[in-house]
């Protein structure tokens, strides 16, 4: 039989000792997380955010494919845009149209997939299968169109291959990208490299739903316009792509009444489509992109270090007082903190180097855009007699939406090529532009200000040798010019950082949270005094942890939202840790950091213990190495607001059961003090029972104890 008094503390420490598992297994999924290559980010968020995006534009290219004729005959004295359809045969339609049912089947397995309505193994079996076949019986049919002697155009002048042609290249070589992008992505998860599930934001889990309403709100524009001003719904898909892009040719324009009224609520709308699915693009390319790159280049960087300084000897450094001598640090303290502006170091030219990097890939694209676009535009408008430095010029203009309508579009081959090419350079475009604000625009910003603080300004500076003093300790990161704590990066505006003991402010909690927390402090400094007015000694110091705890959750829930990112000092890292029970001067709670980290080392460094004054057991830890602070991809207001609330929570869980158990002991008592008394009432009642019959057994006592009236004796 159990022992009910057990049954709770035993329950307790088995869900303690799951907590904590549970935690070190979240830690050690982060950490891998952390380390997982580029590659394989790409391969599990990128490609099938790429295949949601291109694989509704490819879809709807098939649709351009389907609708018209892919041979055109060109009258006498005409061109190519004005040319007579030729009729193509009825099995050329059946299989156009099949690859089209196909590829539509692929894409909603893969909305589906991402919608987590479909599971993994059922969705990209669909999808890949059913892009690679629409791809090959695309390229079968151009094949055929091209080469096939029965469909090929005779060698004269007046036949010419139709837009629709060209938009079936454009799908089936989409289609073909997609699926082995998508092939790459399962081969990923066989691996185990990265779950089956897809982790998108929400953002990036519409972006394909954004596609498709964009390009569905795009053909079906065009589809109203060829009806209204009698173009043919190619060239109005054509007009719908430069209209809803701000492009602004000129060289289709609506001339109707009806068409032009309609202009007003189309091009907004398409506008603000548009606008959603480049915001999108922007989340993945700059958001998590930033980041997995960003922590890949940051752990490169370390390595270089550390590997430069074992070279040069001194590696000695990084280890902690109790397990190495060095006389360059009189406590542990002060060589965590140098440690700690090594880091700071590290993650400063880290971010620096991905900066210019992320300019130098979207320069690069958006260049290569510029001029393959001009060669295609070049040998498409042949006809135009267009020199290579005017297709340039047209490519230019057209990419940066300026469109003079100097120069326009005519070919067959030109228009569709436009359409895609023009999809895909406005999205460059902003990216580029993004990345230039972080770099190229930053520069010129701090330029501009670093001149006027010098000249006209206002500052807080007293004089001009204090301006120079100033800026060149900014320019220098203080290596020529000391101002303020050495070591300390001022980087992010160079804002004063408030005493740790006293708290910090900003804004970002909402305010029902930041009034229940005000609360939690309130009522906790109350229960410290009432503690210090009774004599309670230790309950004060409880209370007021307490209190330090919620005052500091409060002041970091409101760093979340600051842009830049708040970074911390080391003395208010310090003081973080010692809330949550770790200590920088104790040298038994840290390690030496490895060189290289893999997921060996990881789950090594996780099981690295050691003990406090106290004789518990914790993890040992260095500001170089994986379980760094500085090294995860979290924010260090999250990183530090999370264990915070943690701490606090196990701090009132322990009261909580120490409470509990103080009062089970009390009821204990009490009721052991209530067996004692009951059965000195049963032994007076005994003796006045057998004071007046004397002729009864002590059974027979007992029996009359039990249906005697229940009254107390004295």
């Amino acid at each position: 039989m159990n022992d009910p008094g057990l049954d709770a503390p035993i329950q307790d420490g088995a869900n303690t000792i799951e907590k904590e598992h549970e935690e070190e297994d979240e830690e050690l999924e982060e950490a891998l997380a952390y380390l997982n290559p580029s590659r394989w980010w790409f391969a599990s968020t990128a490609f099938p955010l790429l295949a949601g995006t291109f694989g509704p534009m490819a879809s709807a290219f098939n649709i351009c494919a389907l609708e018209q004729d892919w041979r055109v005959s060109i009258p006498p004295g005409g061109t190519e845009e004005h040319g007579i359809n030729i009729q193509d045969p009825k099995w050329f339609l059946a299989v156009n149209g099949v690859s089209l049912v196909l590829a539509v089947a692929a894409n909603v397995a893969l909305l589906l997939n991402m919608a987590r309505r479909l599971s993994f193994s059922i969705a990209q079996p669909i999808t890949i299968a059913g892009f690679y076949i629409a791809s090959i019986l695309l390229i079968a049919l151009v094949a055929a169109a091209a080469y096939d002697p029965s469909l090929r155009l005779p060698p004269s002048a007046d036949r010419a291959l139709s837009q629709a042609f060209y938009y079936g290249i454009m799908a089936a070589v989409i289609y073909f990208v997609i699926a082995t992008l998508m092939v790459i992505t399962v081969w990923g998860a066989i691996r185990k490299e990265y779950h089956t599930r897809f982790e998108l934001t929400t953002s990036q889990r519409t972006l394909m739903l954004q596609t498709i309403s964009f390009m569905i709100y795009l053909l079906g524009g065009a589809a109203v316009y060829a009806r209204i001003e009698a173009w043919t719904f190619l060239d109005a898909v054509y007009w719908a792509d430069v209209t809803l892009l701000t492009v602004g040719i000129g060289d289709y324009v609506p001339v109707t009444h009806l068409g032009r009224g309609l202009l007003f609520p189309y091009a907004i709308g398409g506008i603000v489509i548009l606008g959603l699915v480049i915001g999108s693009i922007r989340s993945l390319v700059l958001e998590r992109g930033k980041a997995k790159i960003g922590a890949r280049m940051i752990e490169k960087k370390r390595e270089q270090v550390l590997k430069h300084m074992a070279k040069k000897g001194d590696k000695d450094k990084l280890i902690p007082l109790s397990k190495g001598t060095t006389e360059d640090f009189d406590s542990e303290r002060e060589r965590r903190e140098a440690e700690f502006n090594i880091m700071r170091e590290i993650q400063d030219k880290a971010m620096r180097n991905r900066k210019w990097t992320s300019l130098a890939i979207s320069a690069t694209a958006w260049l290569f855009l510029w001029f393959m676009g001009a060669m295609v535009f070049y040998k498409s408008e042949r006809n135009q007699m267009w020199s290579y430095f005017e297709s340039l010029y047209f490519a230019y203009t057209s990419l940066l939406t300026i469109g003079y309508g100097d120069f326009d579009l005519m070919s067959n081959s030109g228009k569709p090529f436009f359409v895609f090419w023009s999809l895909l350079a406005i999205p460059t475009l902003t990216i580029l532009i993004s990345n230039m604000g972080d770099t190229v625009v930053k520069l010129i910003q701090d330029l501009t200000l670093y001149a006027g603080e010098i000249t006209v300004l206002p500052h807080e500076d007293k004089s001009t040798r204090d301006r120079i003093t100033r800026l060149g300790s900014k320019v220098t990161k203080g290596k020529l010019f000391s101002v303020g704590l050495p070591g300390v990066s001022t980087e992010g505006g160079g804002e004063e950082r408030e005493d740790p003991e006293k708290g910090t402010s900003g804004g970002g909690a909402s305010k029902a949270t930041d009034r229940a927390a005000s609360q939690f402090q309130k009522d906790e400094l109350n229960e410290a005094d009432a503690a210090r007015d009774r004599g309670d000694k230790l309950g004060e110091d409880v209370h007021h942890y307490h209190y330090l705890l919620v005052r500091e959750i409060r002041n970091v829930m409101n760093h979340l939202n600051e842009n830049p990112s708040r970074r911390y000092t080391f003395e208010e890292w310090a003081w973080f840790l010692k809330l949550i029970g770790e200590d920088e001067d104790s040298a038994e709670a840290h390690c030496e950091a490895p060189v290289k980290i893999d997921k060996d080392g990881v789950k090594d460094e996780l099981q690295e213990k050691g003990s406090n004054d106290k004789g518990d057991n914790i993890k040992q830890w260095s500001w170089l190495g994986n379980r760094s602070p500085l090294m995860g991809e979290k924010q260090e207001a999250q990183w530090v607001l999370e264990k915070l609330s943690l701490t606090l929570e196990t701090k009132l869980k322990r009261q909580r059961e120490e409470q509990n158990r103080k009062q089970g002991e009390r009821r204990e008592d009490s009721k052991e003090r209530g067996d004692d008394s009951k059965g000195r009432r049963r032994s007076d009642q005994r003796q006045l029972f057998r004071g007046s019959s004397k002729g009864l057994d002590e059974g027979q006592v007992d029996d009359a104890l039990d249906q005697a009236p229940k009254k107390e004796v004295k």
